[in-house]
């Protein structure tokens, strides 16, 4: 069993190809792409188990140079 999360990205103007950069080497990132709307980064993450993935986002990305604010959202285990 793993745990996946979407992460909205919020980064500074001109920097989104960088964080992307940044995100994309990262362990448990599947996808990472610059989005339109009102969230400039969209990441996938999986990893083998919800503390591993919080501490992806927590202590890997949110800590990244440029970047804003970020919005996770998580699935729910049984639903597809």
């Amino acid at each position: 069993m793993s745990a996946t999360a979407y992460v909205l990205i919020n980064c500074d103007l001109g920097s989104e190809q960088r964080v992307i950069d940044q995100i994309k080497p990262l362990e448990g990132v599947r996808e990472v792409k610059g989005v339109f709307g009102a969230y400039d980064i969209l990441a996938k993450i999986e990893t083998p188990t919800t503390e591993q993935l919080r501490e992806t986002i927590t202590w890997k990305i949110r800590k990244i140079d440029r970047i804003r604010s970020t919005l996770t959202l998580m699935g729910i285990e049984g639903q597809q």
